[in-house]
């Protein structure tokens, strides 16, 4: 458009210096008006050009106008397109005059900008309505995808409407962990099934040496082979308890009140004095956990505070993300640079919280495995009544 009117403009200017019309000057304003539809041209003496200043929000215009005159004119050309909204204002020096031009703007530049914005803005609501649908579909999988995998953590079990779906990639991290998770669970099922067989047969052979040491009568001989047996017994438990684990126990929703106070309760006969402290919470918290697994977990800690302690305290309490089972004793407590080490299974301390001769090292490695299997852990401090302080972490 800035071409076809820098050529009209050429064209006046030619006629006015090779032809007639400069001496007939209200003929060329009448052809430049009615044919060329440039709405007024004025013959104005010779001078010098207004000078030419920064335009810089019509740059675009002024430029392309001003490229095309060049080419088409070739003379000195000024060049308003900013002053009256609807019309360009273009002057053309000449030797004996200068050319006044008034051009409409719609005729030179055609603003389309409401389009473009109107195009940009539903474009770009399509595009981002697009790409919500899709990434929503995409991050839903994985979503679910982590879901099952917290739950799974957790001990939880598995969501069985879980499914792989989403992208290619996605379903193969699902397939991947679908596949892992019935490893474990085999795995699982395997050792439990060996540790339940091997209990069997070796409780009853221990039940055989009872009953031949009943019959043998209470000799100190006999009497110090049937202390011998008994703690061979204990160790047997202690040793099956912490290879079976959870012993694949499904979770469960577990009244937590309700689960320390029978914990209280089969604790009482450890001796001390074992006292439950009720949290602020008014009503029952309902969690899902491994309960059996759990209590065993709970009792070994407290049955470690009262062979060394005299006052054990037991503490439960939660917030909206972890439930914490405290264990406090006044007993000897643990050195702060070996309360890492007690976790291995059979670490036994010099200390005397690890001399009495029925420990077998595996408590707190039972304890703590069990905590894990829930997702939480067990922490262990300095207990405000000078003991140990064993704290049961899991998620709510």
């Amino acid at each position: 458009m800035s071409e076809a009117t820098a050529r009209d403009i050429a064209a006046v200017v030619e006629l006015y210096e090779t032809t007639e019309f400069a001496n007939d000057q209200s003929r060329l304003i009448d052809f430049a008006q009615n044919k060329l539809a440039l709405t007024s041209l004025q013959v104005l003496p010779p001078g010098d050009l207004p000078s030419k200043d920064p335009r810089p929000f019509l740059g675009l215009l002024d430029r392309a106008l001003s490229e095309e005159i060049r080419n088409q004119v070739k003379r000195d050309a000024w060049i308003d397109t900013v002053g009256q909204s609807g019309q360009v204002e273009i002057r053309i020096k000449l030797e004996k005059a200068t050319l006044r031009f008034v051009a409409p703007r719609g005729q030179i530049y055609a603003s389309n900008s409401h389009i473009f914005l109107v195009w940009m803005v539903g474009t770009s609501l399509v595009l981002v309505s697009a790409a919500v649908v899709l990434l929503r579909n995409q991050i839903r999988p994985i979503l679910r995808l982590a879901e099952a995998a917290d739950s799974f953590g957790k001990g939880r079990g598995f969501p069985e409407d879980f499914k792989p779906r989403g992208a290619r990639e996605v379903r193969q991290a699902a397939l991947a962990f679908v596949e892992m998770r019935d490893r474990i669970t085999q795995h699982v099922e395997q050792r439990t099934t060996m540790l339940a067989g091997v209990s069997h047969d070796l409780r009853t052979v221990l039940t055989r040496f009872k009953l031949e040491l009943a019959l043998l009568g209470d000799a100190p001989e006999i009497t110090a082979l049937k202390s011998d047996v008994n703690e061979m017994q204990h160790m047997l438990e202690d040793y099956l308890a912490f290879a079976r684990g959870d012993g694949g126990e499904s979770a469960s929703v577990t009244n937590v009140r309700e689960l320390l106070e029978e914990v209280h309760e089969d604790a009482l006969h450890y001796g001390p004095d074992i006292v439950l402290e009720s949290g602020r919470r008014k009503r029952d918290l309902l969690v899902p956990l491994k309960r059996q697994a759990l209590k065993r977990a709970i009792l070994n800690l407290v049955s470690n505070a009262a062979r060394f302690g005299d006052m054990v305290v037991v503490r439960g309490t939660a917030d909206r993300a972890w439930l914490s089972i405290d264990v406090e004793d006044d007993g000897p407590g643990i050195p702060a640079a070996e309360r890492a080490n007690v976790f291995r299974a059979f670490y036994r301390l010099d200390h005397a919280r690890n001399q009495d001769k029925g420990n077998t090292g595996l408590g707190l490695a039972i304890a703590r495995d069990i905590a894990r299997s829930h997702g939480g852990d067990i922490l262990l401090e300095e207990s405000v009544l000078g003991g140990l302080k064993a704290t049961i972490r899991l998620p709510v």
